[in-house]
């Protein structure tokens, strides 16, 4: 059986800088050849970033793409790659007569050919090889079928001997298409460029899919992710590579850019090679292309190993870690600002950013109030001598009594006034600090029944735990806590700021459950309502009083304006407010009302 030395560049890219892009492709390339490898798999779109959105509507960023593609085939033989074979992710434009097509699904509105999210396979300076993902997603986070048209064509290459399938993603997720033709084409290796987003426990779907993939196909796969942040979404990596069986044999770090390089012994290709097109009975054609001559096996081969040991609290941890420093990084931004209530959720916040960007970078203020405790203002002062971030204190009382000397205001509407203050200064020391923004401290539980200010805590250029319910907020606490202990560090977060009960401090004695039901019940319920679109009558089955269901679902029905107006976060869960679930504003429906009986 031929051998192959594969590579899977595990990288981090930019949306929209082409140039960047191709400069890291060919960096990691380099690495590749140096590492011997006969074939370099790049995740999906690497060279324009992912997701593009409506940049893929613009006819000179397609044009930019096709063209930095050419450049790049050539760049790699400049640096001596020339006999490396490159699968690059890339943006094309679906080439058709327009006034011949039957199928409209590869139309735009203006009747012209859709761009095609493509793979192009480089090799001695030329592109001898490309294909369009042909499954295109519509659903949650993604909305491809806008912007692509879908492609008709499996790509089989040989490399030193091995038939290779490449295939994009969405590709594996579907039946059908892609997956039956390389089996009908008999490759030795399903190759999947991915950029597929990181939601938590969604492992136990993608691997039982990569393995049931390679079953079907009848050959071993090997899967390579995107890993970084591009606005809401996060990519985690966890490239793999599974035998014909489907058992997972190796797996990529996550989080971190990596260069995955394994030996695999895979069936030799026996079908003529660069012969004309032929149409499978899965209705896709299938197009093969020699690339490279089998050549002799390596003398010390490269073994697949399994490098993946994260738990769920670990990676959560990481993506919110991961998510803002691109935010931060990719936007050309230095610092970062919040308010310092010595509560869990602006805390765990602070501590995110010192991970994310070096505690010298974020910027913590406290704004203590007539109502303030005095644990508040220490656990704040703790925190900033625990992590080594800047810590200055701004009392907001004199502020609010020239408000109130104004004209009067009471009652919830003295509590939010507090709120916009603080807003106030946190943003005013941001715009006079060059590149920084402010950071929203809420959590999944808060955002989810509009238990926050808008214009007041609710503001800011980015809030990182915007996707974390706050049961799972205390988790993340005491894990990065334990992680601290283990490596001998000092934990960043107080144990006091863990284990006193939540409050917003806006008035006397003050409790999150004189508003909100302990958060351990919210939680559960909203992750049936928010989470999994269950109504009424599922909420009342789980065991929940009827009050409580009604009143928690009023709470969220009517704070989805304010959701709306919530800057963006790391998308961690299945179901994020924003990219996932969009409902409208002005809606008359209400759960267990008169319409639904």
């Amino acid at each position: 059986m031929p051998s192959l030395r594969l590579a899977m560049a595990q990288i981090n890219t930019h949306v929209g800088d082409i140039s960047a892009n191709s400069a890291r492709i060919v960096d990691w390339a380099g690495r590749a050849a140096a590492a011997g490898a006969d074939l370099v798999l790049f995740p999906e779109m690497a060279l324009t970033g992912y997701p593009v959105e409506d940049l893929a509507l613009r006819k000179s960023f397609v044009d930019a793409s096709r063209l930095s593609l050419e450049h790049l085939a050539s760049r790699l033989v400049e640096h001596g790659l020339g006999d490396l074979t490159v699968v690059v992710g890339y943006l094309d434009r679906a080439e058709q007569d327009v006034e011949a097509v039957a199928d409209t699904r590869g139309l735009g509105p203006d009747g012209r050919p859709k761009p095609q999210n493509a793979a192009a396979v480089l090799h001695g300076g030329r592109i001898v090889s490309t294909a369009a993902k042909h499954h295109l997603p519509n659903y949650g986070v993604f909305d491809e079928y806008r912007y692509f048209a879908p492609g008709d064509v499996l790509q089989v290459v040989r490399v030193r001997g091995v038939d290779v399938a490449v295939v994009i993603c969405e590709d594996i997720w579907q039946d059908g298409g892609p997956v039956a033709a390389a089996r009908e084409a008999g490759v030795g290796l399903l190759a999947v460029i991915n950029a597929s987003p990181y939601e938590k426990d969604k492992d136990d779907a993608r691997d039982a899919l990569v393995g049931r993939r390679a079953r079907e196909a009848g050959c071993p796969l090997a899967y390579v992710n995107l890993i970084g942040a591009q606005d809401e979404l996060v990519f985690d990596g966890y490239s793999v590579i599974t035998d014909a069986e489907g058992t997972i044999v190796h797996s990529a770090v996550r989080f971190t850019e990596s260069l995955e390089v394994v030996d695999l012994e895979l069936a030799a290709g026996t079908a003529p090679a660069g012969v004309d097109p032929e149409v499978g009975a899965s209705g896709m054609t299938i197009r093969r292309t020699l690339v490279t001559e089998p050549g002799p096996a390596p003398e010390q081969p490269i073994a697949p190993v399994l490098q993946d040991t994260l738990g769920t609290d670990e990676q959560v941890y990481r993506a919110l870690v991961l998510g803002l420093r691109d935010y931060v990084t990719k936007n050309g931004l230095q610092r970062v600002y919040l308010g310092l209530s010595g509560g869990i959720d602006s805390t765990l916040v602070a501590a995110i950013a010192c991970d994310a960007i070096g505690a010298d970078n974020v910027y913590g203020i406290s704004n203590p109030s007539a109502y303030s405790s005095e644990h508040s203002k220490t656990d704040a002062a703790d925190l900033a001598e625990r992590t080594g971030l800047h810590l200055t204190t701004v009392p907001i009382a004199p502020i609010v009594d020239a408000y109130h000397a104004s004209m009067e205001i009471d009652g919830v509407a003295a509590e939010n006034l507090q709120a916009r203050i603080r807003a106030n200064l946190w943003l005013a020391c941001s715009n006079a600090d060059g590149p920084s923004i402010v950071l929203a401290c809420g959590n999944k539980s808060e955002l989810a029944v509009g238990y926050s200010t808008i214009y007041g805590d609710a503001v800011g250029g980015f809030a990182p735990i915007k996707d974390v319910f706050k049961t799972q907020v205390w988790d993340l606490a005491r894990w990065r806590n334990a992680q601290a202990e283990k490596a001998g560090e000092t934990p960043p977060i107080p144990e006091n700021t863990i284990t006193k009960e939540p409050s917003a401090e806006l008035r006397p004695g003050q409790k999150d459950t004189d508003s909100l039901p302990p958060y351990e019940v919210l939680d559960a319920i909203l992750d049936d309502y928010v989470e999994g679109d269950q109504g009424r009558d599922h909420l009342l089955a789980q065991g929940f009083e009827p009050a409580l269901v009604d009143r928690v679902t009023r709470l969220v029905d009517r704070a989805e304006y304010k959701r709306r107006q919530y800057p963006p976060g790391t998308k961690i869960s299945f179901k994020a407010f924003g990219r996932d679930r969009r409902l409208p504003i002005t809606n008359g429906w209400r759960e267990g009302g008169k319409d639904a009986r």
